[in-house]
């Protein structure tokens, strides 16, 4: 599994699990949702995640989306 299916796979995670609390739980969790959509949203015209960063510092196999920086 490379960067760019770790990190779809995590953000679709928080925001299920985001939306799934505000439901259940209160309505402030959907900011956490808002949140992730922001930071997908940014990082598709900037190419900057910081989850992305963080499993390149692990070693994890880069793909298309996040390449390895040099």
């Amino acid at each position: 599994m490379n960067i760019d299916r770790i990190v779809m796979a995590f953000a679709g995670s928080m925001v299920l699990l985001s939306l799934a609390l505000g439901w259940w739980v209160a309505p402030a969790w959907f900011w956490l949702a808002a949140f992730v959509g922001a930071n997908l949203l940014q990082s598709a015209f900037t190419g900057f995640c910081p989850l992305a960063r963080i499993l390149e510092a692990m070693g994890l196999e880069p793909g298309c989306a996040f390449p390895a920086r040099r």
